[in-house]
C-alpha cells in the first residue's frame, strides 16, 4: 500500500489559467512557491530557498475558482502527485513533469490583502469583515424592507497547549 497525498502552502506565482479538454473538461493551471530553508555553507547562516510547484485543478471547481486565484494570493492546497512525461515536438526529446492534482484549496489570505481592504487585523491574521448587503433596489424615501435577524460570527477561543498536555 502506498499513500499520495501532498498539504503545501505558499504563494501563487502566477494568475490560474483555464482551459478546456477536447471532451469539455474545465482545467485550471496555477503555480505554487513553497520556502525550504537550509543552511548556507559558506556564511552559516539560514537562507529560504523557494521551490516552485506545478498545480492542476479539474471540473466545475476550476471554473469556480479560476477567478479567485489570482498571482501573490496565499493558499495551502491539498492533492495528490502526478507525474507526466511526454515528447518535446520541437526536439524530439522526452520530457517530464511532477504536477499536484489539487482537492482542496483554501485561501489564507483575505481577497483585496495586498492593499489592506476587505478583513481587519486580529491576532496577526487577516478575518474578514461581515456587514448588511446592500439593497440595490431601495430607493430614496422610500421605507427599507425588513432584515432578518442574522446572528453575529463567533470566533472559537483561543486553546493554550503545552507540552506537558500532550500525551506522548
Amino acid at each position: 500500500m502506498s499513500i499520495n497525498r501532498v498539504n503545501i502552502s505558499g504563494n501563487l506565482t502566477r494568475d490560474g489559467e483555464l482551459r478546456a479538454t477536447a471532451g469539455g473538461t474545465s482545467v485550471l493551471a496555477f503555480g505554487v512557491a513553497v520556502n525550504d530553508r537550509a543552511r548556507n555553507q559558506q556564511t552559516g547562516n539560514w537562507e529560504d530557498r523557494p521551490n516552485f510547484v506545478d498545480c492542476v485543478m479539474f471540473g466545475a471547481r476550476a471554473d469556480a475558482l479560476a477567478r479567485y486565484l489570482t498571482k501573490g494570493t496565499k493558499v495551502a492546497i491539498e492533492g495528490k502527485l502526478r507525474w507526466s512525461q511526454w515528447q518535446d515536438r520541437q526536439t524530439g526529446q522526452n520530457r517530464s513533469k511532477l504536477e499536484v492534482v489539487v482537492d482542496e484549496v483554501e485561501f489564507l489570505s483575505a481577497r483585496g490583502a495586498e492593499g489592506a481592504t476587505g478583513g481587519q487585523q486580529r491576532q496577526g491574521r487577516q478575518q474578514p469583515v461581515y456587514g448588511a448587503p446592500q439593497d440595490a433596489a431601495a430607493t430614496p424615501g422610500a421605507p427599507a424592507a425588513p432584515r432578518p435577524q442574522v446572528p453575529p460570527v463567533q470566533t472559537p477561543p483561543s486553546a493554550d497547549v503545552y507540552d506537558t498536555d500532550i500525551p506522548f
